[in-house]
């Protein structure tokens, strides 16, 4: 085997050397069938995705499906007429719901070692639902944070400005702009062949990558960056509003502040568990990938990349904790339904020993010794 003693030298093999050859020997690490996001010249040990994807992604499918379902159930049942809150809301377990739907072919695909046998359009489908729900879902929560906070710091201006009708609008804009952002996303997601599987690429062809680059970049900034530095600035001054005096009860004010803090918090979690950390290793991941970095540190970033992607999932879960912490009136609204399912379902069966009275009292044998005389 050659070797080099600077990366230049490398540098300038690799442009002499026919590809296979160079694919042979530039690889520390074992071989595996897949790998959409390696290099040319480095594939990665991945044998964990296979593992960790289609159990983490299957626990988000079961839970996000039960319980976006039930929280679509109260919107759509429960809780009308709706408030400015409740239309995002809604929207925001519409998201939810639709990217859940589409979990069970990425079960399948990567339990099946990365073989896709559903077809182009439907892996563009796929990945774009991924995308839509990680973005829709952060402008929703944006929109939810800043309703919060006018309603906290200019109550006045938001009887006028947080109407249903104009966050039904907020939404179909919402709703717009992501779609118009991930069009190109449709362009660059394909699936390709690489020996006797077919792979549903998650970014692009190697051939295009840097390109993709440049577009996930200004997308990130666009429905990542901005809305996030809205949200912390609303919650700046919501926190530096909740700290005055107000000419209100006590109660009034300590239900208003203890609504906006679970707010907060619960939003807070969603960004540092779900956002953060995917949007902070994908960068990294696909600088080092247009730097041709070593392919040990290409493999260690990889790592911490597919580690993040179930997290980015996990918002499909931790929405309805935020509908049932800080919703308006959804969590008692959710209570008294149960109770009162439970309350038809008792009076429907009437209990067991209430029968065995009625027919020991019709029993001929009873009849008759009841009549006789004492």
């Amino acid at each position: 085997m050659d070797t080099f003693t600077t990366h230049a030298d490398y540098k300038s093999y690799k442009m002499n050397t026919p590809l296979p050859f160079l694919i042979n020997i530039s690889s520390p690490f074992s071989v595996s069938p897949d790998n959409e996001d390696a290099n040319k010249s480095c594939r990665f040990d991945e044998e964990f995705k296979y593992i960790l994807l289609p159990l983490s992604y299957t626990i988000v499918c079961v839970l996000g499906l039960v319980l976006n379902s039930v929280a679509l159930w109260m919107f759509l049942t429960k809780m009308r007429p709706w408030n400015a809150s409740t239309v995002y809301m809604f929207h925001l377990a519409l998201s939810d719901m639709l990217y859940v739907l589409s979990l069970p072919t990425l079960i399948y695909y990567y339990a099946n070692r990365n073989h896709w046998p559903f077809g182009v359009v439907l892996c563009k489908a796929v990945r774009f639902l991924f995308y839509a729900n990680l973005y829709c879902s952060i402008l929703f929560l944006t929109c939810i944070s800043v309703h919060r906070y006018m309603g906290i710091c200019h109550p006045i201006r938001s009887l006028t400005l947080a109407k249903p009708r104009y966050a039904q609008l907020v939404c179909g804009l919402v709703w717009a702009a992501v779609t118009t952002c991930l069009i190109p996303n449709l362009i660059f997601v394909t699936t390709t062949q690489r020996d006797n599987d077919t792979l549903c690429h998650d970014t692009s062809s190697p051939s295009d990558f840097e390109n993709y680059v440049t577009y996930s970049s200004v997308v990130m900034t666009l429905l990542f960056g901005v809305p996030f530095i809205i949200i912390m600035v609303c919650y700046c001054l919501m926190a530096r509003a909740l700290c005055r005096p107000r000419q209100i009860s006590s109660s009034q004010r300590s239900k208003s502040r203890m609504k906006s803090i679970k707010l907060i918090t619960i939003v807070l979690v969603v960004f540092a568990v779900s956002f953060v950390p995917f949007h902070i290793t994908r960068t990294i991941y696909y600088t080092y990938r247009v730097l041709e970095a070593d392919c040990w540190i290409l493999n260690l970033v990889n790592i911490t990349y597919k580690v993040t992607r179930p997290l980015a999932s996990s918002n499909s879960c931790l929405d309805p904790i935020l509908y049932f912490l800080a919703g308006d009136h959804y969590r008692s609204k959710l209570i008294r339904a149960f109770a009162k399912k439970r309350a038809t379902d008792n009076l429907q069966s009437p209990p067991v020993k209430n029968n065995e009275l009625a027919l020991v009292y019709k029993s001929p044998a009873v009849q008759a010794s009841s009549d006789c005389p004492k």
